[in-house]
């Protein structure tokens, strides 16, 4: 998959537009993606990461970078051989396109904020 366009509140992805936040996975997107404390990253969110193995998780933290992801968080993707990725959404997209050619990825999106 490859991220076509980023823009505040939408995101294009294989030619689809999507306007809520959604995880890529390796096999697929996990539209309408929605996090126990709305702007905090919780280990209870990553299920779905969890289950699809990525090498690296990529989060999209808004375009202000206002979605928070606590220590507690960043462990539990290092205790599960994950690595964490943290920036801006755009610069998000952009790790993605790049990393993805060469690992498993996948990658959250918060799209506004």
């Amino acid at each position: 998959m490859v991220i076509d366009d980023y823009r505040f509140g939408c995101v294009v992805i294989d030619g689809k537009s999507y306007k809520e936040d959604l995880v890529i996975l390796p096999d697929g997107v996990f539209s309408a993606w929605r996090r126990m404390s709305g702007h905090s990253l919780n280990p209870e969110d990553l299920d779905i990461v969890i289950q699809a193995r990525p090498e690296v998780f990529i989060i999209g933290r808004g375009e202000m970078s206002f979605l928070r992801v606590p220590t507690k968080t960043a462990e539990f993707l290092k205790s599960h051989g994950i690595e964490l990725i943290a920036e801006d959404t755009r610069r998000a997209c952009e790790l993605y396109n790049e990393l993805s050619k060469a690992k498993r990825v996948a990658c959250g999106l918060h799209l506004t904020c």
